[in-house]
């Protein structure tokens, strides 16, 4: 199984000896040894998952890197954090996805309004298997734990990825001090219940809930 490592926190070093592994196309910065690399369809998961990730907005543009030796991978200094499964599934934001172990399973699911409000889409990319996955956030992303005492709600905008065993609910922060001014500021949340991790970057994406 390939190796994942940080080089700084803004570069993933990946040492291979034969493995392969799928990262974000033309995120490769530099490599050393015997390299090869193809661009994968459909994220990876063949022409069906090419009209799925079509359908359901979720696009995905991977490729294969395989060879001897140690590449690194970044994208737009972003900053990275690597995430263990073993054996769980990994949600995560299709624009945050950097790289993957090759044997990991990649693919699509529904999100409901926690999509729309995001401006994301309604669909979100599944990681599941037992590898490695490195993430990127915009700034140093901040792990969250969720417990059944303590629920969390996150502003879709400032949302990267979670796992465990977690339900996730759209709420609606707009209320009578949002409209005079006196409010939070956030017109929409996502509210996490259950046990597992969250993970939330320090920057919001652009969301309908900010326009509100």
């Amino acid at each position: 199984m390939a190796t994942f490592r940080l080089q700084g926190s803004k570069v993933l070093a990946v040492d291979m000896t034969g493995d392969a592994v799928r990262a974000k196309n033309g995120s490769m910065v530099a490599y050393d040894g015997q390299m090869a690399f193809k661009k994968m369809s459909g994220g990876g998961e063949g022409i069906r998952g090419m009209v799925t990730r079509r359908l359901t907005g979720e696009q995905m543009t991977m490729m294969e890197v395989k060879g001897q030796g140690t590449c690194y991978f970044a994208d737009r200094a972003s900053e990275i954090n690597l995430v263990q499964l073993h054996g769980d599934t990994l949600y995560v934001e299709s624009s945050n996805l950097l790289c993957t172990d090759g044997g990991l399973r990649t693919g699509t699911t529904f999100t409901g309004l926690r999509g729309g409000a995001s401006g994301n889409g309604l669909f979100t990319t599944t990681v599941e298997g037992t590898g490695q996955v490195a993430i990127m956030s915009d700034g140093t992303a901040v792990v969250l734990r969720v417990t059944p005492q303590y629920p969390l709600s996150v502003d879709p905008g400032a949302y990267i990825a979670h796992q465990g065993n977690l339900r996730q609910d759209f709420q609606s922060g707009v209320t009578f001090r949002t409209f005079l001014g006196e409010g939070g500021g956030e017109a929409f949340q996502i509210r996490f219940e259950g046990d597992g991790l969250v993970y939330v970057q320090p920057s919001e994406r652009n969301t309908v809930g900010g326009d509100v």
